[in-house]
C-alpha cells in the first residue's frame, strides 16, 4: 500500500518549507534511509530521508516551490499503484521528525498555491562590465545566468554590497526582449521587481516583531577602553594564536553572566527561568537575513576554542549547513556590527533571551587618562534588556563586569 510523505517540521519555528532540490524522480526506486530531497527551512537547507521502501509515485511540491508543514510532499508505493484518492488527502497531524504516522481518511481539500505578483514593468539595467569594473556575483548566480543565456553584467544585484545572487537572475527581465538598455545614462522609466519573501525573512519578521512589541525594551550604553585588548591580541598573534575581538567579547560575556545569572534568564510567561549554564548566540549575517548559531558552555572554553567554533559555525550558517543543535538553546545573544564601521546601535532582544549585546567598532579618539588628553581606542556597546526580567541596576552591574574583563583581557586567558 502506498504511503504519503508530508512536508516535515524540521525546526521549532518552521511553518513551511521550500524544496531546494529533488534527488529522485517519479518512477525511481527509493529505499528507507535514502536521501530523496533537500528542504530549505527558515534557517538552513537540510537533507530529507525517505522512511519507506518502494517507488516514488508522486511529487507534490516542485523544486523551488513552498508548502506548509504537513502538506503532501510525495507518495511512495508499489509500481503502477493507483494513488489518485491519496493525492487529495487531508494534512497530516503535526510531527517534528521523519517518523512514520497513520494517514487519516482522505477528504478533498483545495490546495493553496502561493501567489507571486509579476513585475508591472521590466527593470532597465545599465551594464556594469566596463574595463575597470568587477562584477560581484555568487557562483550559483553565474551558473544560472550561463544556463539561461543571460549576460550577467545587465543583472541588478540585491545582495550584500550590490552582489548578484540567485534571486536576481531568477527575476531578471530583459528590456523589450533585449538584454541591453537604451543608450544614454538617464532612463525615464519607473520599474520594480516583487521579490518573494524567503522562509528565513518571514521568520525573522515574525519573531522580532513579537519580541519588540511584546517585551518592554530598554537600553544601556557603555564605552570600553580597548587599548589592553588590542595589545593582548597583538601578543597572541605574535605567538601565532589567532583570535578576534569578537572572541574576546564572547568570553567576557560568558564570564560576566556567571556573576550575574539574572541577566542569563528567560521570560516564560508563568515563570522566569534562571539558566545556570551559559550558551552564547552569535548573530551571523547571511544572504537572506540573519542566523544565530550557539556557542555552548562558552564560560568553560578557551579563546582558541571559541575562535575555532565561531568560524566553523559562521561557515555553516553562510552555506546553510547548520543543524537544529547548532542554533537552539541560546541564553544570551551578541550582535557585532563593528566590522562594518558601525559606531553604535541597538538590537532587538532575541527570544527566549532577556538581553542582547550590540557591539560597535573600535574608534580611535582623544581620551583623558591621569589628567592628560591622550589617544585612545574606544568601543561602544549597548545592552538591550527585557524589562520584565532585567532591571536597570541589574543590567548596569552586568555591563560593569563585562567592561572589567574587556579592559583586563589577561583574565580571559586564565
Amino acid at each position: 500500500m502506498a504511503e504519503i510523505v508530508y512536508m516535515p517540521k524540521l525546526s521549532d519555528t518552521m511553518t513551511e518549507g521550500v524544496v531546494a532540490s529533488w534527488l529522485k524522480n517519479v518512477g525511481d526506486t527509493v529505499k528507507n534511509g535514502e536521501i530523496i530531497a533537500e528542504i530549505e527551512t527558515d534557517k538552513a537547507t537540510m537533507e530529507f530521508e525517505s522512511f519507506y521502501d518502494g517507488v516514488l509515485l508522486y511529487i507534490g511540491v516542485e523544486t523551488g516551490k513552498a508548502a506548509p508543514v504537513n502538506e503532501i510532499l510525495a507518495i511512495i508505493g508499489n509500481k503502477d499503484e493507483d494513488i489518485s484518492a491519496m493525492i487529495n488527502a487531508s494534512p497530516a497531524p503535526t510531527i517534528t521528525s521523519n517518523e512514520k504516522i497513520e494517514v487519516p481518511a482522505p477528504t478533498p481539500a483545495p490546495k493553496a498555491e502561493p501567489v507571486i505578483a509579476a513585475p508591472a514593468q521590466a527593470a532597465v539595467i545599465i551594464p556594469q562590465n566596463t574595463s575597470t569594473d568587477r562584477i560581484f556575483a555568487s557562483p550559483l548566480a553565474k551558473k544560472l545566468a550561463m544556463e539561461k543565456g543571460i549576460d550577467i553584467s545587465f543583472v541588478a544585484g540585491t545582495g550584500e554590497n550590490g552582489r548578484i545572487v540567485k534571486r536576481d537572475v531568477d527575476h531578471y527581465v530583459p528590456y523589450n526582449g533585449q538584454q541591453q538598455a537604451p543608450k544614454g545614462n538617464y532612463v525615464g522609466i519607473e520599474s520594480f521587481v516583487d521579490e518573494p519573501i524567503s522562509q528565513m525573512r518571514k521568520t525573522i519578521a515574525k519573531r522580532l516583531a513579537e519580541s519588540k512589541f511584546t517585551a518592554p525594551h530598554f537600553y544601556l550604553t557603555m564605552d570600553i577602553d580597548m587599548d589592553v585588548a588590542i595589545q593582548t591580541r597583538k601578543s597572541l598573534s605574535a605567538l601565532e594564536v589567532k583570535v578576534s575581538y569578537n572572541d574576546f567579547v564572547v568570553k567576557a560575556v560568558a564570564l560576566a553572566l556567571i556573576k550575574h545569572p539574572n541577566v542569563n534568564s528567560s521570560w516564560l510567561g508563568d515563570v522566569i527561568r534562571r539558566n545556570q549554564h551559559v550558551h552564547i548566540g552569535v548573530a551571523v549575517a547571511v544572504e537572506d537575513g540573519l542566523l544565530v548559531p550557539v556557542i555552548r558552555f562558552a564560560d568553560g572554553k578557551s579563546l582558541s576554542e571559541i575562535s575555532s567554533e565561531v568560524k566553523d559555525l559562521a561557515g555553516k550558517a553562510k552555506t546553510k549547513k547548520l543543524q537544529p543543535s547548532d542554533w537552539e538553546g541560546n541564553t544570551f545573544t551578541i550582535s557585532n556590527l563593528g566590522m562594518f564601521g558601525i559606531e553604535s546601535f541597538t538590537a532587538i532582544v532575541n527570544p527566549p533571551d532577556s538581553c542582547i549585546l550590540a557591539i560597535g567598532g573600535i574608534k580611535e579618539i582623544p581620551v583623558v587618562k591621569n589628567g592628560q588628553v591622550v589617544p585612545g581606542n574606544v568601543m561602544k556597546v549597548t545592552l538591550s534588556c527585557d524589562h520584565r526580567v532585567v532591571d536597570g541596576a541589574t543590567g548596569s552591574a552586568f555591563l560593569l563586569t563585562f567592561k572589567e574583563y574587556m579592559e583586563n583581557t589577561i583574565a580571559l586567558l586564565l
